[in-house]
């Protein structure tokens, strides 16, 4: 299998300079799918000084808005055109099923077209009163320079988007690290990003491990922002670094989110299917593998017990497979390590005095289950409480835990306690209900009667240790912006407040 040409640096696709590689495997199968090459430091101080070049000497900084905003429409046409390949590839590295990965190309190619938009609507600047006619006062907005950015392996695409696409609008420049399990469709991003005619040093990308390529992008002192996407331990670890260099930093650090079900959201059959079949989407898309998936079912007390019931035989039947096979909903976990963790998160939960409704076993081979691959059968625990392992960390698996509740006050307590505040959701046939419940949620995205769809028009973060800043929306582009205030004297004249 010939090595991928996977570090792009100054305009030019070029291998490791150690001569290193990494395989990329399948977790359908375990089998070697790509082979990248295998970034160190060098390369990450070569991208790096090639993008503070083409920032600090090039043109791309003080290109006109509607060029920029052309180029990123173009990368959102190339996106289109490239589609099928791309979800093929985006399928095959993270194991997820074909039609997530196009979902995920076209929701790419929205925040393209978002922040394309967002940057032409803008005026030139806000006017501020300095109450004198004498005096012009505006505040301008500016790129903030050299970007790091740093991208997980669940959703590779998709993340990586809402950091070029608003870097890329406000004038920076960047270098970036996918993550080292699932590279391949940011290789081929930057690629349409140069196709689309990018100067030469703006988009850069280095194929490496977290160490040393990560923590050097953190530290680097010709790094002006540094932006990291992924888990709690790395995620602080790496901001540490980069805040002891004064960089600006945005981090999005996961989340423990809360699907609250009230009763009277189970009022009617209809009703109750809705909450029945999102509860599954929340916890099961993609295997669990998402940042906010809803892991923690919390359910009235009232109807638990059918609620449950009906969830868990439901769950039962979820297709797994190959994402590339027709029929297949729910693919492997992407990785052998992360399919012990989730073995190792359902056996704590069971010596904790959780009770398994269905799943917590690594499934067969099938037709569409390739033995060897990181199969894990979707998993239901009841009577879980907060002192368990799996309802206080983020579990990155199909394991759905099951909370109880009395009262509208329980129910809130229940969901907000949680070290992190990522996003959740309520359940409710009480409008007024609902909305105050959400009102009370301390999580930054929260959905009322539905589950995980989000905008590129509102912004995406959370509270607590999910993270610093918001990707997405207005304040995601302004992440990668400098503020200045331009102050002119229109009538200079001498001062004198020193009589000399």
């Amino acid at each position: 299998m010939s090595v991928l040409e996977s570090i792009h640096v100054g305009g030019e696709w070029r291998a490791a300079t150690s001569g290193e590689t990494r395989e990329i495997l399948d977790p359908a199968d375990a089998t070697p799918l790509a082979v990248v090459a295998e970034g160190g430091t060098e390369d990450t101080d070569a991208a790096v000084a090639a993008a503070r070049r083409a920032f600090d000497e090039g043109e791309w900084p003080h290109t006109p808005t509607a060029e920029r905003a052309a180029l990123l429409r173009r990368v959102a046409d190339l996106l289109q055109r490239d589609r099928e390949e791309i979800a093929l590839v985006e399928s095959r590295d993270t194991g997820k099923t074909l039609e997530e990965g196009r979902v995920d190309v076209d929701d790419v190619t929205a925040a393209f077209r978002y922040f394309a938009d967002l940057v032409m609507n803008e005026s030139g600047g806000r006017v501020v009163d300095a109450g004198s006619a004498d005096v012009h006062s505006v505040v301008v907005h500016e790129p903030v320079g050299v970007c790091a950015l740093i991208t997980p392996w669940n959703y590779p695409l998709l993340q990586a988007s809402w950091k070029v696409a608003p870097a890329l609008a406000a004038g920076n420049t960047f270098v970036i690290k996918p993550s080292e399990i699932t590279p391949l469709s940011t290789v081929h991003l930057v690629k349409l990003v140069a196709e689309a005619g990018a100067p030469a040093g703006v988009a850069n990308i280095v194929t490496g491990a977290g160490l040393p390529v990560g923590q050097r992008l953190a530290e680097h002192p010709d790094v002006d922002l540094f932006s990291f996407t992924g888990g709690l331990a790395s995620g602080t670890k790496a901001g540490a670094a980069a805040v002891a260099g004064a960089k600006k930093v945005a981090l999005e650090l996961g989340g423990k989110n809360p699907n609250v079900v009230f009763a009277d959201a189970c009022g009617t059959e209809e009703g109750f299917d809705a909450a029945v079949d999102q509860a599954l989407n929340a916890a099961f898309i993609h295997s669990g593998q998402v940042c906010s998936a809803g892991a923690r079912l919390i359910v009235e007390e009232s109807v638990k017990d059918r609620f449950v019931a009906e969830l868990a035989d439901r769950a039962r039947k979820i297709r797994l497979g190959r994402g590339t096979e027709d029929g297949v909903e729910c693919g492997p976990l992407v990785s052998r390590q992360q399919l012990e963790k989730v073995e190792a998160y359902v056996a704590s939960a069971l010596a904790e005095g959780a009770e398994l409704v269905c799943g917590g076993e690594r499934p067969g081979p099938s037709g569409v289950r390739p033995a060897g691959g990181y199969f894990y059968a979707p998993t239901v625990l009841d009577r879980c409480h907060r002192g368990m392992r799996v309802i206080r960390e983020e579990t990155f698996g199909p394991i759905l835990t099951v909370e109880t509740f009395r009262t509208e006050d329980e129910a809130v307590a229940l969901a907000n306690d949680t070290e992190y505040g990522l996003a959740g959701a309520v359940f409710s046939g009480d409008t007024a209900r609902a909305r105050r419940v959400a009102a009370r949620l301390r999580h930054g995205t929260v959905w009322i009667n539905d589950f995980h769809p989000y905008l590129p028009q509102a912004e995406w973060g959370g509270f607590g240790k999910s993270g610093i800043g918001r990707e997405l929306g207005p304040h995601g582009l302004a992440e990668y912006r400098e503020t200045k205030h331009v102050y002119e004297n229109l009538r200079p004249a001498p001062v004198r407040w020193f009589a000399g």
